[in-house]
């Protein structure tokens, strides 16, 4: 789900005043402002008073907070349990009861304007996929973006994410490259490790070198994308629990 104009919900402890817009000045007070009630795009603490407004309206509804995420809530009924993951304004909405996800769906609807996107397909960059065998998750376009981004589209796939037994080393003599543009690339691949854990150690590798990165780290750091270039649909299942039959 989706909260139109998410920002606008949150209420201000703050005193704001605004000036009348162009276009909407009150003809004999032009020289009045505007007393805020209500969050406005473009203020700095509109995000913050949006994550208030909605955190206080999930515990209004007997949510609790994860004290170790404060983006996930979750909701007891007897057994089943419900699970709200928050970014900013979108709902990731997940539970073993359908008729509890209606129940909170109106919940939401009743007290935001809200858009019911339907099946969870694309999130953050995640593709889902769900079938009566399972769950499948990878985030294929994302990769394209990461090698089109490194200069890398059209690159020669390799069959491993790191040669054997490679040794790098801070105290490296090899030339200097470009931090920045080091430090985006592995950044993107620590993201891409969410569906993808075969990655994992050689991007935590190449993570050892972000404060002074040479160009034999680059060239690791190229093998992971070649690595990547061939295996872009990649990612993980999740099978759904086969329910045991009764004897």
């Amino acid at each position: 789900m989706d909260v139109k104009s998410a920002f606008l919900n949150g209420d201000l402890k703050e005193e704001v005043y605004v000036e009348q817009p162009a276009g909407f000045i009150s003809t004999g007070n032009e020289h009045k402002v505007f007393k805020l009630k209500k969050a406005l795009y473009g203020l700095h603490q509109a995000p913050r008073a949006w994550n208030a407004k909605l955190d206080e309206t999930l515990l209004s509804f007997r949510f609790r907070r994860s004290p170790s995420e404060h983006a996930i809530y979750t909701r007891r009924n007897g057994e089943a349990q419900l699970v709200v993951g928050v970014y900013v304004d979108d709902l990731v909405i997940i539970g073993a009861s359908c008729d509890d996800i209606k129940q909170f769906k109106k919940e939401m609807a009743d007290a935001f304007k809200m858009s019911d996107l339907g099946l969870l397909r694309y999130y953050l960059g995640i593709e889902v996929r769900q079938s009566a065998r399972g769950t499948s998750i990878s985030q294929g376009a994302y990769a394209a973006k990461i090698l089109e981004r490194s200069g890398m589209a059209g690159c020669n796939p390799c069959q491993v994410p790191m040669a054997t037994r490679l040794k790098l080393s801070k105290r490296s003599t090899e030339p200097l490259v470009d931090a920045t543009a080091y430090r985006s690339i592995v950044g993107s691949l620590r993201y891409l490790v969410n569906t993808r854990p075969d990655l994992a150690f050689a991007v935590g590798y190449v993570s050892r070198f972000l404060e002074e990165p040479r160009k034999d780290h680059l060239a690791a750091v190229k093998q992971i994308l070649r690595y990547v270039a061939g295996t872009k649909s990649w990612g993980l299942r999740y099978e759904r629990k086969k329910e045991s039959k009764s004897s």
